[in-house]
């Protein structure tokens, strides 16, 4: 099968994806095979080719906003699943037996293996993953705009959730790309007021159209302050801009895998009991609840398809913000 292998990490201008064709896996038990029609190309993908995260394979296959179809299950799955739609996300497989996994928070399992990071991926023709990691899609939804939602659209839901952001609330979204832009559709159903800083002049006008009541940069006030915010940028820097802009005894939740080193910042910025906490993936839960939201809403995602071959430029311009919305390989 045809796959975007990468052999080594490195800076994606150098090109360290290399279409190559690999062996087609198989199910083993309790596993079943999706035959892949479109994979989502996230900033973790980025962080990854480019040696951001200790990698714990390689060679690797990227990719964990996979959609497909089944086409092959291993022992102990029912045969009734072949031909079934699915997404596969970030989170590949939990343990169930660490001191996490036993108090319900499997995001955090010791012995997690992640989709394209410990396993090979969906930048490929074919990929096997755990039952209970195929996920069914609402029905109608276009393939394409289903990917977004399996990483960027459920690290936004559970960020929201860890927000703790409220009916009523302000809420505030730092950085507009593939993630904000379903959360923000999550927020307004959920009632909440959100403003949007982003430095790019066509996502702010991307976030007005999705109901962003307010737009701006970092380095502007907004009109109220916030109850909650959101980052999702992977800059440090946005972290005391972000503290300036919220209310006492609200929540600044920060969606990155990784950031730029944090600067030092007055003690004033945090004081009034403000949280400040990290996102850690997701968890089978948070995956089947955005689900719900997606057929619900319906949440709309923007995004730009491109064939397989194209993995390295698409990670480039996502590194240079030059990908509104979304990005998808297309099988």
């Amino acid at each position: 099968m045809k796959a975007m292998q990468l052999l080594r990490p490195a800076q994606i201008e150098t090109q360290p994806l290399k279409l190559v064709d690999i062996k087609v896996p198989q199910p083993k038990t309790e596993q079943l095979r999706i035959k892949v029609s479109v994979c989502g190309v996230c900033h973790t993908d980025l962080h990854t080719v480019e040696g951001d995260i200790n990698l714990p394979k390689l060679p690797l296959v990227p990719g964990h906003e996979i959609i497909g179809t089944i086409d092959a299950v291993g022992d102990g799955v029912d045969e009734n699943r072949i031909g079934e739609k699915v997404g596969v996300p970030w989170l590949y497989e939990v343990c169930g037996k660490c001191r996490y996994c036993l108090k319900g928070a499997e995001n955090l399992c010791s012995n997690a293996k992640f989709t394209g990071y410990h396993v090979n991926g969906g930048y490929a023709e074919y990929v096997v993953v755990p039952a209970d990691s195929a996920y069914s899609l609402p029905e109608g939804i276009k393939d394409s705009l289903a990917a977004p939602l399996m990483c960027g659209g459920v690290i936004g839901y559970r960020a929201l959730m860890l927000s703790e952001a409220k009916q009523g609330d302000i809420l505030g979204l730092y950085g507009f790309g593939n993630s904000a832009h379903v959360t923000i559709q999550i927020a307004r159903f959920l009632k909440m007021k959100v403003f949007v800083f982003s430095r790019a002049e066509k996502n702010r006008k991307l976030a007005k159209k999705l109901g962003a009541e307010w737009t701006g940069t970092v380095f502007e006030q907004p009109p109220e302050m916030l109850d909650t915010g959101i980052i999702f940028a992977p800059a440090g820097s946005l972290i005391p801009k972000a503290l300036g802009h919220i209310r006492p005894s609200g929540t600044l939740a920060l969606a990155g895998i990784t950031m730029t080193d944090v600067p030092s910042f007055p003690y004033e910025l945090i004081y009034g009991e403000k949280n400040l906490r990290t996102v850690a993936n997701s968890t089978h839960q948070d995956v089947a609840e955005l689900l719900d939201y997606a057929a619900r809403i319906p949440i709309q995602t923007k995004v730009t398809e491109f064939p397989l071959h194209e993995a390295n430029r698409v990670l480039g311009m996502m590194k240079e913000s030059k990908i509104q919305g979304g990005a998808v390989l297309k099988l």
